[in-house]
């Protein structure tokens, strides 16, 4: 093989690689990958914090509207630790100048 084969099979490696990327990018920005078309701004469930415990398990805080719901995931399945928490009123965060 030539120089030139080389050159043309990392400029080919290149343009696909692109092209992934883009479709990628594309399918995310739409929301066309999930099988839903709601907007950010109307879903109802979001996962406010995720905390691994050990390799096999991680708690996670899921909201829905205004309701908090703790559920620990582990290889064997899930647990709901605690529902109906109410979630906390939105509290302006300190930043390094206002200590």
């Amino acid at each position: 093989m030539e120089l030139y084969d080389y050159f043309k099979f990392a400029a080919a490696l290149v343009f696909v690689l692109c092209l992934m990327g883009g479709l990628s990018y594309i399918l995310k920005r739409f929301n066309l990958g999930q099988g839903s078309m709601i907007s950010p701004a109307d879903k109802r469930l979001k996962i406010v914090e995720v905390l691994p415990l050990d390799a096999r398990r991680k708690a996670m805080l899921i909201q829905r509207d205004d309701t908090e719901h703790l559920v620990i995931f582990n290889a064997s399945g899930e647990t709901v630790i605690e529902t109906n928490i109410k979630a906390p009123a939105a509290t302006k965060k300190k930043g390094k100048n206002e200590e």
